[in-house]
């Protein structure tokens, strides 16, 4: 029982800190969408990498040509002619082809044979720019970006000192489901992992800014080669150069999706594979974390209905695996209230999702050791129909290829 007292306390502790950090996040939030539009609106190069259709594609790309920003092009790139997200990129393309203000093209990379193939499609794409551009942004076709995204984004690039600027995704489930929700909350928790402390941040493909000269005195298309994560490869160019990371609340991008349990599970294990080849630490604090939060959560759980079937005194576990909660379910709150500020429009899907992520944080704590330790026995991955061994930060060997 001492034992369990002990590492009860621990955990309690950490929840405290962790609340401390939601009350942080939230104030961050607040001041950083206070502020108003930036007039910083140099030449940029939106680069879409696709492979293959996400749910609710057309309306993610139709929604990077709505951006309230004066002029842009955007470049969608695939690894061939005949990918199944060819037909629609042809259609939105069209479809905005008036905008004077606003040039899109596609680029065919062709396929990668000693890099992520998405890796390999953003090299080709960043070649392709036009040579007025000032800052290269790069996307995901899998979010659906504000209005004020692209501005927002690039924002922080008025600063000379900011190395990069981005955002991250947020999961909103169409029709709901458990696994879904579980998704969500589980994306949520890291999220609010990002503030105000830009040498602590990481990059997010999805939503990432930065300027043509820190990117190509990063040397980044040598540092890409070989890699399969864009955004972590970037993160430690960026740390080793010592230049911050800054985190834009205004571009949180929904993610509208749906998923299943085996989608969920696929999804967050390759992401802790991913974290362990190129953030090893990153892994090492949710393996440890896990495996303490679970063995005293759900370890206290069963003690107290062991306790309470014996007839004995189960009081003080189950004030200690309350607090525990409680915590969690604060942190949740805040962070909640946070990404509503920055994702307005959403505001009423948000609510329906406010009960899964007060109450389902544990059990992704679970699905996180779960992914670590997978992790911990395998680099094989499959991304967009391709299969990969990441052998290291700076080899990757593609097993099998879905045509």
């Amino acid at each position: 029982m001492w034992v369990f007292y002990f590492f009860a306390v621990i955990v309690i502790l950490q929840g405290i800190a962790s609340l401390r950090n939601g009350f942080s996040y939230l104030k961050y939030v607040r001041r950083e969408m206070s502020k108003p539009p930036s007039d910083f609106t140099p030449l940029v190069s939106l680069i879409a990498p696709c492979r293959g259709l996400d749910q609710g594609f057309k309306e993610n790309l139709a929604a990077l040509f709505h951006q309230d920003y004066p002029a842009y092009e955007i470049i969608f790139v695939t690894d061939k002619a005949d990918d199944p997200s060819m037909e629609t990129i042809e259609q939105v393309c069209r479809a905005f082809g008036a905008h004077e203000s606003i040039k899109s093209r596609i680029v065919i990379a062709g396929e990668t044979l000693e890099s992520g193939q998405k890796v390999h499609n953003l090299c080709a794409a960043v070649s392709e720019a036009a040579a007025m551009t000032v800052c290269f942004v790069f996307t995901d076709t899998d979010g659906r970006p504000g209005a004020n995204w692209l501005r927002a984004l690039v924002a922080p690039l008025a600063d000379k000192t900011v190395g990069a600027a981005t955002g991250y995704r947020w999961f909103i489930p169409e029709r709901g489901g458990v696994a879904s929700h579980l998704r969500a909350v589980w994306n949520a928790s890291v999220a609010s992992a990002l503030g105000e402390h830009g040498d602590k941040n990481f990059c997010w493909g999805g939503a990432t800014a930065i300027r043509r000269e820190v990117f190509e005195k990063l040397e980044m298309l040598k540092h890409w080669r070989g890699t399969v994560s864009d955004d972590f490869t970037l993160m430690r160019a960026l740390r080793r150069a010592k230049l911050p990371i800054y985190f834009v609340p205004a571009c949180l991008t929904a993610s509208i999706e749906d998923c299943n349990f085996r989608e969920l599970l696929e999804f967050t294990t390759r992401q802790l594979k991913i974290t362990r080849v190129y953030a090893s630490h990153f892994w090492k604090a949710v393996l440890l974390g896990g495996m303490l939060f679970d063995t005293v959560f759900f370890g206290g759980l069963a003690l107290v209905v062991t306790r309470a079937a014996l007839g004995h005194n189960y009081a003080l576990p189950l004030i200690l695996l309350s607090s525990i909660f409680i915590l969690g379910a604060g942190k949740s709150a805040l962070r909640l209230r946070a990404v509503k500020l920055a994702l307005k429009d959403y505001k009423a899907q948000l609510n329906k999702s406010a009960l899964a992520h007060l109450t389902l944080w544990p059990i992704t704590s679970t699905i996180f050791l779960y992914n670590a330790l997978c992790a911990l026995f395998s680099r094989r991955i499959n991304w967009r129909g391709i299969t990969y061994e990441l052998k290291s930060p700076t080899e990757t060997v593609i097993m099998t290829r879905q045509k």
